[in-house]
């Protein structure tokens, strides 16, 4: 009995050796139906290495953190980037709305020696000015109205980090001076406190705005101004970034493919070049809404982009950018005004002003406030 088990066994156990082979002449016949299935599950394999050695391309050669790039401005920015983050030293990034200004502080916090530590960002402009000392350095309770408990503020949050300071440029005065104690003695008092706090935190800021032509308007302290930039890095914009489309435009695509369960082979001829002929005033956060935008819509592997989507209105406002600093102010005013106009003084959603113009809503909210802009008289028209 035992015998006749054992056989069995090792009769199940024996590999069909015939039928395997059958199978691989079957399969090297590329007009049988399995062999068609073979060769198309060859070509879906060559296909997933393709991408595999796409990835690591970008990954090794043009990625820097989460900063895709190959152009001499890009690699100017990455270069003075590496070396002031080991360092500790306060770091100014100015660059125009778009550029990732964001992904440099981080890039800097992860390599530098805080990198175990939090990373807190603030969008100074996005925060109400009669809350903006709560938020940075918390509040004592009862220290006003509605202060029931003690609240940290984001120095505390960010102790033996770093913390990036976006759209420094739109801080108020008196605030402004409340981070130069930072900056200077490495101390700050929260609102309603009368003790000292001492503030072991990296500072990373960020502006958009010609931080010395606000000195001369006395909207930034020029004290402030070179606490800030101790170390100045330059992001430089996408239309000067002409070598970096292409690879932008692939990283974009293989990500939000991935997430939409789509795959995207190959960017029509057309559509790369229209994409390099665009000047880009949204930078790369344009570029991307683009991108994810085409993934969406597409249903072929080829990725396509309708000109219709990139606006050229938009570009007003870099043009006012590119105006020497005397006009600056008349000319961005101007502009707003005739946005503001056409949307009868609505500034957010998609038929704001600020769609409109092609910036964030935060941005040309702080643009109206420093321009003195009364949105009212709009809406009444």
């Amino acid at each position: 009995m035992n015998s006749n088990v054992s056989t069995l066994s090792n009769q199940r156990e024996a590999p069909p050796f015939g039928r395997v082979g059958v199978a691989i002449d079957i399969a090297r016949d590329p007009h049988s139906a399995l062999g068609r299935a073979y060769h198309e599950i060859q070509a879906e394999h060559e296909m997933q290495k393709e991408t595999s050695v796409l990835r690591e391309e970008i990954d090794t050669r043009s990625m820097f953190e989460e900063i895709v790039g190959v152009s001499a401005p890009i690699r100017s920015a990455l270069f003075a980037l590496s070396k002031v983050a080991p360092t500790d030293a306060t770091v100014l990034i100015t660059g125009e709305t778009g550029t990732g200004k964001e992904l440099f502080a981080r890039a800097i916090h992860k390599r530098s020696q805080r990198s175990s530590r939090p990373f807190v960002a603030v969008n100074c402009a996005a925060i109400p000015s009669a809350l903006i000392a709560s938020e940075l350095f918390g509040h004592e309770k009862g220290a006003f109205t509605g202060a029931t408990e003690r609240r940290l503020g984001r120095f505390e949050l960010a102790e033996g980090g770093t913390i990036f300071l976006d759209e420094v440029g739109e801080l108020p005065p008196e605030i402004q001076v409340a981070l130069l104690r930072v900056l200077q003695e490495r101390e700050f008092e929260r609102v309603g406190g009368t003790r000292p706090i001492r503030a072991n935190v990296r500072v990373i800021a960020a502006t958009n705005r010609d931080l010395e032509a606000a000195i001369e308007n006395n909207t930034c302290r020029s004290d402030l101004y070179y606490r800030l930039n101790v170390f100045p890095i330059q992001v430089p914009p996408l239309r000067e970034r002409d070598d970096d489309i292409r690879l932008l435009v692939e990283y974009f695509a293989f990500r939000f493919a991935k997430r939409a369960g789509k795959k995207i082979k190959r960017i029509g001829g057309n559509t790369l070049k229209l994409l390099q002929s665009y000047g880009w005033p949204g930078n790369v956060r344009e570029l991307q809404n683009v991108v994810e935008r085409a993934v969406i819509l597409s249903e072929s592997d080829e990725l396509y982009v309708d000109e219709r989507w990139l606006s050229r209105k938009s570009t007003s406002l870099q043009v006012a950018a590119a105006a020497p600093s005397r006009t600056l102010a008349t000319q961005q005013k101007e502009i707003i005004e005739a946005a503001l106009m056409e949307t009868m003084g609505r500034v957010s959603g998609p038929f704001g002003a600020a769609a409109h113009l092609g910036v964030p809503s935060s941005t040309l909210e702080s643009k109206i406030k420093a321009l003195n802009i009364d949105k009212r008289r709009f809406r009444q028209q």
